[in-house]
């Protein structure tokens, strides 16, 4: 079991990044111990923030020989806890902001070598120069760090085309508890020698191992862009429309993103320059995207003509292609305001799920049911990345009621969606982890055969418990 640090062992910390890499002072480590979303605040003896590689590697082989817990943080962005330290005051964090270099880009091959610390904006300008496209696109990608991502197994607004960010690696760098350094940055399509050792520390929250450096795929920037807001009637409609809208555009639909009325009314609401620019009063919008990296595929007029077909038939109420580049931005600023625009509305309860796709509909149906039953002061606000299945399903407090009475049934509220999730085969967290906040309710809904595998993993590659403690596995 891990145990607090002793001077001379944290004197020999901060030796091993040298002066003006580390933080003591109770103001300077402040905003390392609370997380993004005010849930959890810990406290720590010391912050770390290595430059290199062979620093981190130091900093591990003196935890592990004195069995000192490492919390490795990127950009706090993630919504689960699982870069905040307890409040033992025990536990050293680990910054892996100063390890942010673009090592390599080779633009015939189509990738580029990344340090863990890059944030993903500056990832995506890397590729941008280089006429390539890093595809992950999050709200907070002008601070989430690719380390971050990769630890959390990232998915955003382009899954339906790209994949999760497991999807987007060739290979990875790696500093193991005990400070030994896993280099596996080739940059293959095809490599079968061995186990995928890599995917072990994709989605492990830092538990296995510290990400220091990626190799990332790229792909063709798009040269032809085609987004339009949509307004429908129900889920399914939606449903309907991306079967649509799939077999006619394949690979090119890039976005599918569904919002609810009164997500659209709340975000126009609290949100400086957005607009709603469809006025039939649709009950729900979809926000979608074609893109192509041909010039002359000409996707706007695809996209028109699947939506003039869909209208015909019923499935479309209302729609507006956008004809620029500051409308289609407009667009995206609507989409991407919701989250702000609930904290300005006031308490929410929030759920990460995930479901089969052709599950959304009965999703949303039932679990607005549970919220009557369960939380009648909420509304529900359930939005997001239809088109690979992943749902925010929240619900906003309704004004004049009792918040501390609302926030009372989180728990109750929480364990029957998941209930409900699970039932549909769907999954308890669909893009922001485990951290610490689900560690329960995933040990108690996981495949036993499957976890005793991950505490067998986690015994072996950290067999003193130093690394990230109390993420993940409960």
């Amino acid at each position: 079991m891990p145990r607090a640090p002793d001077r001379g062992t944290l004197d020999e910390l901060k030796a091993a990044v040298g002066d003006g890499s580390w933080l003591d002072s109770p103001g300077d480590v402040a905003p390392y111990v609370v997380d993004f979303r005010r849930l959890y605040r810990g406290a720590t003896p010391l912050v770390l923030e290595p430059r290199e590689v062979a620093q981190v590697s130091a900093i591990l082989k003196v935890c592990h020989r004195d069995e000192v817990a490492v919390v490795p943080v990127g950009g706090n962005t993630g919504y689960c806890g699982g870069a905040t330290p307890d409040d033992s005051n025990s536990q050293i964090v680990l910054s892996l902001r100063r390890l942010r270099q673009v090592r390599h880009l080779d633009a015939a091959n189509y990738s580029m070598i990344v340090e863990a610390g890059c944030t993903l904006a500056e990832a995506q300008r890397a590729a941008d120069a280089a006429d390539r496209l890093f595809p992950l696109s999050l709200g907070s990608e002008g601070t989430a760090q690719i380390g971050g991502n990769l630890s959390t197994n990232a998915g955003g607004t382009a899954v339906l085309r790209y994949g999760m960010m497991r999807d987007l690696v060739f290979g990875l760098e790696v500093v193991l508890a005990d400070g030994r350094v896993m280099s596996g940055l080739k940059s293959l399509r095809k490599d079968n020698t061995g186990y995928d050792v890599k995917s072990l520390f994709i989605g492990a929250e830092g538990t296995l191992g510290i990400i220091t450096a990626a190799s990332l795929k790229l792909f063709p920037r798009p040269a032809d862009t085609a987004t339009a807001l949509v307004g429908i009637d129900s889920p399914q409609h939606a449903l309907d429309l991306l079967a649509r809208m799939r077999t006619a555009a394949g690979d090119q639909i890039t976005t599918f993103e569904l919002l609810p009325r009164r997500a659209v009314e709340l975000t126009v609401k609290h949100i400086a320059g957005v607009a709603n620019p469809l006025d039939q009063g649709a009950d729900w919008y979809l926000l979608i995207e074609f893109t192509s990296p041909n010039s002359q595929q000409d996707l706007a007029t695809l996209m028109l003509d699947q939506l003039q077909r869909a209208a015909a038939d019923g499935a479309v109420k209302d729609a507006m292609i956008a004809a620029s580049i500051a409308q289609s931005q407009a667009m995206w600023k609507l989409r991407e305001s919701v989250p702000e625009a609930q904290r300005h509305h006031g308490a929410s309860l929030k759920h990460d799920v995930s479901v089969p796709v052709s599950s959304i509909p009965r999703l949303i149906t039932e679990g607005a049911a549970l919220v009557a039953r369960l939380a009648p002061e909420g509304d529900v606000f359930s939005y997001g990345h239809m088109g690979d299945g992943n749902l925010h399903f929240n619900v906003a407090q309704r004004p004049g009621t009792d918040t501390a009475a609302f926030l009372g049934r989180g728990k109750l509220l929480e364990h029957a969606m998941f209930d409900l999730v699970d039932g549909m085969g769907g999954s308890i967290s669909a893009e922001h982890g485990i951290g610490r906040l689900k560690t329960k309710e995933f040990a108690e809904r996981a495949d036993p055969v499957e976890l005793s595998l991950m505490r067998d993993l986690k015994r072996t590659l950290d067999p003193r418990g130093i690394l990230n403690p109390g993420k993940v596995l409960a």
